[in-house]
């Protein structure tokens, strides 16, 4: 039978450093095993503007067609389809990531732009993606994207931008004032901006940039969030390799 003993006193002194010990290092090999399952890029990368859980899939996005913002070779055998909201800091740090990607892969990379205003972040931000529809109206895919350049340029972000300034933009890149004007007044883009947002939380977006990468044979993958030029370039050349 086993009897019970009183243990010495010196080992219960040193009970307490080996558990704190034991904690520390479990600590430090559960956070080594996050790290590495993100990896470097992934767990230092900014994050996108969030608004809700993420949901949906990939899959449901809106095929891209004639009637897109392309910006590049309509015909690339990868498309990047960005869902964007004008007043979201994360998109203006993206916005030249974007405008990297296209100009080095030159021909092989198509920017598709889509409009995802965060309404509760930036309630400014849907006028404003109407704006650029108008300047793609009045001017083409060369004026839209002319005016969403010279808009991200200027807008402070986190909904800084004064309202008056959407007509001197138009103004800038050599638009008519007046039918501008007459165009962002009516609102007929409204319907246009909302199936946007639409799309893009069925996709799975939840915040902005969000974006999805789509290779010439369909496959997909998410991009969320500003991440850095390499990360892009990375999947860029993942989906070059799909055929």
């Amino acid at each position: 039978m086993e009897t019970e003993s009183t243990p010495s006193p010196r080992p219960t002194q040193n009970n307490l450093p080996i558990s704190v010990a034991i904690v520390i290092a479990g600590v430090i090999v559960a956070g080594a095993i996050y790290v590495s399952a993100r990896g470097d890029s992934a767990a230092f990368a900014p994050q996108p503007e969030e608004v809700a859980p993420l949901t949906g899939t990939v899959d449901r996005i809106q095929p891209v067609t004639s009637a897109d913002h392309i910006r590049g070779n309509p015909n690339a055998s990868v498309k990047i389809v960005e869902y964007s909201d004008t007043e979201c800091p994360f998109c203006k740090r993206f916005h030249p990531t974007m405008q990297q990607a296209v100009k080095e892969y030159d021909g092989k990379v198509a920017w598709v732009y889509r409009h995802f205003p965060l309404d509760q972040l930036h309630p400014k931000a849907r006028k404003e993606a109407e704006a650029t529809e108008c300047a793609g109206e009045l001017g083409g895919n060369e004026k839209f994207w002319a005016y969403l350049d010279r808009l991200f340029a200027v807008t402070p972000a986190n909904n800084g931008l004064d309202p008056a300034e959407l007509p001197t933009i138009a103004q800038y890149v050599g638009l008519d004032v007046a039918k501008f004007n007459t165009c962002l007044l009516s609102g007929k883009y409204a319907q246009h901006i909302e199936d946007n947002v639409q799309n893009a939380m069925a996709t799975g977006g939840n915040g902005t940039p969000w974006s999805i990468v789509v290779a010439q044979n369909g496959k997909k993958y998410p991009l969320s969030g500003a991440q850095p030029y390499a990360s892009v370039k990375q999947l860029i050349e993942l989906a070059l390799r799909e055929k």
